[in-house]
């Protein structure tokens, strides 16, 4: 049930980006960017490590509609499962290991972020640009989780898949664009 009395029973993130279409037309312009732009990293990809900082901060409401997206673009649906037990042992390229480490450090304990942290990164022939993105990512699903968490949004099952088919289907702006014209 949303924390909000105005906003309905069933509210989604669209409802809480009706509260304030200014702001959230660009907010949609940032994410569709971080999401869906060129990038060192598909889709796909994006949408496992949008799944996996959102199941560490246990937002099911993200976690949810992002780790069915990933699949939707080819992921393997038992990897998140598998990152939430062990980075070192889930069913993922081992160039990607330090990167969900990083996105578990920067997610749980940015404050003791370090340099070896990065340093793992760049050991598997990854990047500045591609340790950008995933900084993205995590930054654009802090912010997300804490916006439908602190909405009180429902995490109702029957809605994941049609949210990430949207997802898929139609990128980030597209899908939402109706709920920010101000």
């Amino acid at each position: 049930m949303p924390l909000m009395p105005s906003m309905p029973a069933d509210a989604l993130v669209k409802d809480v980006y009706s509260i304030n279409p200014q702001t959230f037309h660009h907010w949609l312009h940032v994410e569709e960017a971080i999401m869906r732009s060129p990038s060192t990293f598909t889709a796909g990809e994006r949408e496992l490590m949008a799944a996996y900082v959102s199941r560490l901060n246990s937002c099911t409401y993200c976690a949810s509609s992002h780790s069915e997206a990933a699949v939707l673009l080819g992921v393997d649906p038992l990897s998140l499962d598998a990152l939430m037990v062990d980075v070192d042992t889930a069913p993922i390229d081992k160039r990607f290991r330090p990167i969900f480490k990083f996105l578990k450090k920067l997610t749980l304990t940015p404050y003791k972020m370090i340099q070896a942290d990065a340093d793992a990164v760049y050991a598997e022939d990854w990047d500045e640009r591609a340790l950008h993105n995933v900084i993205m990512v995590c930054c654009c699903f802090s912010f997300m989780n804490r916006l439908a968490d602190g909405h009180g949004l429902a995490s109702d099952p029957a809605l994941f898949k049609a949210r990430a088919a949207r997802h898929v289907q139609e990128g980030y702006l597209a899908q939402y664009q109706e709920q920010t014209k101000g």
